[in-house]
């Protein structure tokens, strides 16, 4: 086995310095390759060949082994792993590094990290063979498999390096707020609306942790009542954001939305809705609510000069739906942040369909704001 020579050996500090290259640039291994995969896999100095039939060598053939095995069931059965069949088709992922530890800036350890690397769009992921081995990993690469499955959110959602949304549009900006009328929204393809969605969280759209309520919390897996310890305190907040995102876009895109929930599509595309925020409010009884500006709080926007009155969602991230909410049934009781995006679309297109122009700012929204998280 060769070895790969990493910029900063085994106690890594930050993604930025994830740029496992030499100083000069040039690599010196060959990698492991993955049955039809577009990356390989690679062992760092202290993890590859030392003496041979040292146990330094062992653990680095058993790491390697279990790796590889790991990827090539998930490479066979792609299409079961979502993330992992995204990351596949963008090419973000260039390659898989066993390091002897993978630690991040504050010095903690993980099993795996995602790493951003010089090339735009591209990713590398790390993997500590010492944790392999602490976690009852080594040579089971079966019990590896759904653990190296959820890491390729952070490999999608780290590889995207489009530019990011403003923190705000100034109220000089709100004639050029790239917004369609219903008229041309309804003749938009749903690539096309998918695409006007992504203009609008790059100027006043926004999907937020509303109250900062999530930093250091768990985070539900999907379609499970199972929580997860985050790797960072602000872990969760990403990825719940990456999942309504996620939902959003179906929303605008697919054909049911647009049959079954028009008034949801329009309105988070014609400057309607302003905010799908999410938050943890534990002494709320409710999973979703619409808060509308009142009427004297109107503004004018677009080319068009139409007068709106900006909405936010909320998705009490945390709270399962009740019996009498109209997506109750769709939930199977699991909580807003465990659904599945299909069915977070849903609840989110329902939740708008119903609710964008009865709700207001009067009335119960001052005690939600009181019984909000400080």
């Amino acid at each position: 086995m060769g070895a790969v020579v990493p910029l900063a050996m085994g106690s890594h500090k930050g993604s930025e310095e994830h740029h496992v290259v030499s100083d000069t640039g040039t690599e010196q291994s060959v990698g492991h390759a993955i049955a039809g995969a577009p990356f390989q896999v690679y062992l760092s100095e202290g993890v590859g060949p030392d003496k041979e039939g040292t146990p330094v060598q062992a653990k680095g053939d058993a790491a390697l082994r279990t790796v590889v095995k790991a990827f090539n069931y998930m490479m066979e059965h792609r299409t079961e792993y979502i993330r992992f069949d995204e990351a596949l088709t963008k090419d973000a992922l260039q390659k898989v590094i066993i390091e002897p530890k993978v630690v991040n800036r504050d010095g903690k350890e993980f099993l795996l990290l995602v790493a951003r690397t010089a090339q735009p769009n591209r990713v590398n992921l790390l993997i500590s063979a010492s944790a392999l081995e602490e976690k009852g990993y080594l040579n089971d690469p079966d019990q590896l498999v759904p653990v190296l499955a959820r890491e390729f959110q952070w490999v999608v959602s780290k590889s995207d390096t489009t530019p990011k949304r403003q923190a705000k549009v100034l109220p000089s900006d709100f004639k050029r707020a790239p917004i369609k009328t219903n008229h041309e929204i309804a003749k938009m393809s749903g690539e096309e609306r998918e695409h006007l969605l992504q203009e609008l969280f790059r100027t006043y759209l926004t999907t937020i942790d509303r109250y900062r309520s999530l930093e250091g919390q768990s985070y539900y897996e999907t379609g499970s009542t199972t929580r997860i310890s985050p790797a960072q305190p602000d872990s969760t907040t990403k990825l719940y954001d990456i999942r309504v995102r996620e939902a959003l876009q179906k929303i605008v895109r697919e054909p049911y939305f647009q049959e079954q929930t028009p008034k949801a599509v329009r309105s988070l595309l014609n400057g309607k809705v302003w905010n799908v925020a999410f938050a943890d409010i534990p002494d709320r009884d409710w999973a979703t609510r619409t808060r509308v500006v009142p009427k004297e709080q109107s503004i004018i926007v677009g080319e068009q000069d139409n007068t709106i009155q900006p909405a936010m969602v909320l998705i009490n991230i945390h709270r399962s739906a009740s019996p009498d909410d109209p997506f109750f049934a769709e939930t199977n009781g699991l909580p807003m942040g465990a659904l599945p995006a299909e069915i977070l679309a849903r609840v989110i297109a329902r939740e708008i369909q119903d609710n964008i122009t009865e709700k207001s700012m009067r009335g119960h929204v001052a005690q939600d704001e009181l019984s909000a998280p400080q």
